[in-house]
């Protein structure tokens, strides 16, 4: 039987891909999800794994060639096919140590799904299945945690969970294997796993000055970058592919390798954290950060380094929206299915004010402004693992309705960890609403590389002078954080005012005033 192996999905807009590197030669014996070749397109490095065990056939598009998605790449003639090759009996032993058992088709490997783009690892944050649970096609398994999103991983066959090869803690890149799935409902037999040979010997650091890479032969791109990552130099990497080749795989077990020969030095004592009682350590609880707390407390550190940030206040008079929206509601809800916001409001008054105020909605690029004719609205929400911005893209021409619609939608989802990585990236301005827990007054943090965002809090009934008389009026605090490298304080408490001032009358807004 003859399996074909195609070019997977690329991303999105992604059309083609250079081959850049084959790992296997015809007549190769190769592995299920053993990785046969490496693509590369405009902005990543995808590897292509196989799809079924048994025998590299043809190779159709050869190294350097240009293919389409879905382009055929090279055909696998799967192990007990009638023209597959005889094996060597002297080569029965090794294949057998050197391949999972597949028990006859009888066990599937449950692989790490796509984590998107940019996205190379994740950390196994729990398993809903244990080993010798019964599972069906599509269940949920486990959940991953990367930086910014949680994957479910779901079960591709029914079947018994025969092995967790990563527990729950654990981190894994993209290409990982999880767990094994048996069919039959038997534990898979002994075999090779991911970070140990099957010879039982741990895997061990070449000599240095002895590289197993032929001068003419490159690493694939994705090998190489893995390497700068991870501090190592080729001779501190034991080549398993063609030719001697490395592989992301073979990169990330030299990491592993060494940072068990290091581990054996005594840690540098860690920052003091203060004198702590006993009875008080007793009481205390440690628990690790998750990705995405990580992930965030890098980034708002990262925007208070880079950028001159600084932040503007005003108060907004909250008596004609609220009016407005308490007279149509009740229509809006009937008409769109959705229930009418302040949110699309204030998305509406921020667009307005990016058009008179361009350098607001603009980033800086090295020594460049880069202006953006668009509006990609970030809308912070926040999750019960963390702060998530999703955006709304061409916000700027999108009606109310459009955009009460897709803060409803993306907020559930965000709320429940469906967001995919596509949807958090690309905005251009943030609106960070503090006021739906309580605050009064706050100092928004930039969300790189954007040069502004706007935080909205509480509504608070305040005496105000109105005409020389003091009446009572919901009233608002506005604030304008932004990147003062970029914006000039004329530009930011234009924008406030401008905000301001199409809040205070919505008339403007219809006018594009």
């Amino acid at each position: 039987m003859t399996t074909e192996v195609r070019v997977p999905t690329l991303g999105e807009s992604v059309t083609e891909a250079t081959v850049a590197t084959w790992f296997k030669k015809p007549g190769d014996s190769v592995a299920v999800d053993e990785m046969l070749c490496e693509l590369e397109t405009d902005k990543v490095t995808v590897e292509v794994p196989s799809p079924a065990a048994g025998t590299l056939g043809e190779i159709v598009a050869a190294e350097g060639e240009t293919v389409g998605v879905d382009a055929l790449l090279a055909t696998i003639t799967e192990a007990g096919a009638g023209d597959a090759p005889a094996a060597k009996p002297a080569a029965k032993e090794d294949a057998a140590s050197e391949a999972p058992a597949q028990g006859g088709g009888d066990t599937v490997d449950v692989m790490v799904p796509t984590l998107g783009e940019s996205v190379t690892e994740a950390t196994v944050s729990s398993w809903f299945k244990a080993v010798g649970d019964s599972v069906s096609r599509d269940e949920m398994l486990c959940e991953l945690e990367t930086d910014k999103v949680s994957v479910e991983v779901p079960a591709p066959a029914d079947g018994v969970l025969a092995e967790i090869v990563a527990p729950e803690g654990t981190t894994v890149d993209a290409s990982a294997k999880l767990a094994v799935i048996s069919s039959s409902g038997a534990a898979p037999a002994a075999g090779k796993t991911d970070t140990a040979p099957a010879d039982g010997k741990q895997y061990s650091l070449p000599e240095a000055g002895t590289p197993n890479l032929s001068k003419d032969v490159k690493d694939g791109p994705a090998a190489e970058k893995a390497m700068t990552e991870a501090g190592l130099s080729r001779d501190q990497v034991q080549g398993t592919g063609r030719d001697g080749r490395a592989t992301k795989e073979d990169v990330a077990k030299a990491a592993a390798a060494a940072a068990s020969a290091t581990s054996a030095a005594p840690a540098p004592a860690a920052a003091p954290r203060g004198p702590v009682a006993a009875e008080d350590e007793a009481r205390e609880e440690r628990v690790k950060m998750t990705r995405l707390r990580q992930t965030i407390a890098r980034r708002l550190k990262d925007s208070q380094n880079t950028a001159a940030m600084l932040t503007t206040y005003n108060e907004v008079d909250m008596t004609e929206v609220m009016a407005l929206r308490n007279e149509y509601k009740d229509l809006f809800l009937k008409k769109h299915g959705v229930k009418l916001g302040f949110m699309s409001f204030f998305t509406k008054a921020c667009c307005h004010a990016l058009k008179e105020v361009p350098e607001v909605n603009a980033e800086i690029d090295g020594t460049d402004i880069v202006y953006k004719n668009f509006v990609h609205m970030g809308i912070a929400a926040g999750t019960p693992t963390g702060l998530v911005v999703p955006v709304i893209r061409d916000a700027d021409n999108l009606s109310f309705a459009d955009i009460e619609k897709q803060i409803a939608e993306k907020g559930a989802r965000a709320r429940d960890g469906k967001l995919s990585m596509a949807e958090m990236q690309g905005g251009t301005f943030t609106i960070s609403n503090g006021g739906v827990y309580g605050s009064l007054m706050s100092s928004p943090i930039l969300n790189p590389p954007q040069s502004g965002i706007l935080g909205m809090h509480k509504i608070q009934d305040r005496p105000m002078v109105i005409n020389g008389e003091i009446k009572i009026r919901p009233m608002m605090y506005l604030a304008l954080s932004y990147d003062h490298r970029i914006v000039d304080g004329k530009g930011a408490v234009t924008f406030l005012v401008r905000v301001k001032e199409a809040l205070e009358d919505p008339r403007r807004l219809l006018m594009d005033l």
